[in-house]
């Protein structure tokens, strides 16, 4: 087998590879609306999937910063996604967060979960009495939101460079799509959404570089 055929067959395992890790966010990103945990599988297997095709197309144009990037955004969507898990924890189960809150709604609760049925909602409960419970959990959330917001620039400047070495707009559209919709809370998430559609399209256009044009053997001259 030739190298010229081995690089190729290299750059269609990155394209398959890729474009299938895109579709697998893709349908992730449906599946959060019927089981989230299958969400939290498929992104996973989705991401690395990806992370593999930076490897192998990093290797093929000769560009670093195509997988270094990526590396730098799978790591901080891991530890971001850590320390979140790890927040929510603590809050719930290591202070009196919860039942502080279980008592505002219901006055008579005295720390016995089992006769929480029997209780009756507080009549003359104030929402601004539940504000105090908001900070917590909005802190963590925002915590949450800069890691996004730091893997999804990782993201942008890995898919920018495949995008100058490929010639394939699609990867730098996909990625400040992905940023800026990192950025807008919520309704940013229709934005990555879409720019993960953009990138499995982008990772099936990709073409091997145009040959290099081998130097001629000058004619004989004749005397």
């Amino acid at each position: 087998m030739t190298k010229l055929r081995r690089v190729r067959m290299n750059l269609d395992s990155a394209k398959s590879v890729g474009g299938v890790g895109a579709i697998l966010l893709f349908i992730g990103g449906l599946a959060f609306f019927v089981q989230p945990l299958l969400t939290l599988g498929l992104g996973f297997c989705g991401v690395l999937l990806m992370l593999i095709s930076l490897h192998t197309l990093a290797q093929y144009y000769g560009e670093k910063g195509i997988f270094n990037n990526g590396l730098y955004g799978f790591i901080t969507v891991i530890v971001g996604g850590i320390v979140s898990f790890a927040g929510f924890i603590y809050l719930f189960f290591y202070t009196s967060y919860v039942n502080d809150f279980v008592a505002v709604l219901y006055p008579g609760f005295s720390g016995d979960w089992t006769n929480l049925p029997n209780l009756a909602v507080n009549p003359n409960m104030n929402p601004t009495d539940l504000v105090p419970f908001l900070g917590p959990i909005i802190a963590i959330l925002v915590v949450t939101w800069l890691f996004i917001i730091i893997t999804s620039f990782f993201t942008w400047r890995s898919l920018k460079h495949v995008s100058a070495k490929s010639s394939i707009g699609l990867f730098s559209t996909a990625g400040i799509l992905a940023l800026i919709g990192a950025i807008i809370p919520v309704v940013g998430l229709v934005l990555v959404w879409i720019a993960i559609l953009l990138m499995a399209v982008a990772f099936f256009q990709i073409k091997p570089k145009a040959e290099e044009p081998t130097s001629a053997t000058p004619p004989a001259t004749t005397v």
